[in-house]
């Protein structure tokens, strides 16, 4: 990998439950977490544009899937956050048929699931990973606000909230605030998206 970076994102679209999504490209990375934990904000950063993901200060504010075309070859995916307490049993009928429904199209190349650095994994970040492995998406867990966390403890805390939420004992501490864990993630993405383009069966690097 040479100078990977992320340019040219553009948003495309915003998809709800009538399954209307763009044509594929060669890879879709959908980024998923609980309400206010920084989707929007890690998006921006990764970009580098601040204004490309709409960020609030109000939890709950993404209700559809929004679609961000990159370097004109793959999509990053904001998925609606969950877990926000004044949600209705009706949003949250609503929510769990839109995810489910994209989770279960085949589309997905590779899903970031994004916890908070600062707090143990709920209920539904456990329902969420459950859903992961059981539709069988390739994953990496990002543990978020690692700014909010004394540098030496950062990984360790981290590490734990990944084994608390029952998957292997490693996230990467990343803030969207400070940088810290951006190299390591673009690295992630053009790793997924080489991938995505090797030919099915192939091991060849």
């Amino acid at each position: 990998m040479e100078d990977f970076r992320l340019k040219n994102a553009v948003f495309v679209t915003s998809v709800g439950t009538d399954g209307r999504y763009p044509e594929k490209l060669d890879a879709e990375i959908a980024i998923v977490g609980k309400s206010n934990v920084g989707k929007s904000s890690l998006i921006n950063s990764l970009c580098n544009n601040f204004k490309l993901a709409k960020t609030s200060q109000q939890p709950g504010k993404t209700r559809l899937i929004n679609f961000f075309r990159v370097n004109d070859c793959f999509y990053i995916v904001d998925l609606p956050g969950y877990g926000f307490a004044r949600t209705s049993k009706e949003e949250k009928r609503k929510w769990g048929s839109l995810i489910e429904s994209y989770l279960s199209s085949g589309r997905v190349t590779h899903i970031f699931m994004l916890i908070d650095i600062r707090h143990a994994p709920t209920e539904d970040d456990r329902l969420m990973f459950k859903w992961i492995l059981y539709y069988g998406i390739p994953f990496t867990l990002i543990a978020t606000k690692a700014d909010k966390v004394a540098k030496s403890k950062r990984a360790q805390a981290a590490n734990a909230a990944a084994k608390e939420l029952g998957a292997p004992p490693f996230a990467f501490p990343v803030s969207s605030e400070t940088g810290q864990g951006r190299d390591e993630l673009l690295k992630r993405i053009h790793d997924v998206w080489a991938d995505a383009l090797k030919p099915r069966g192939s091991d060849v690097d």
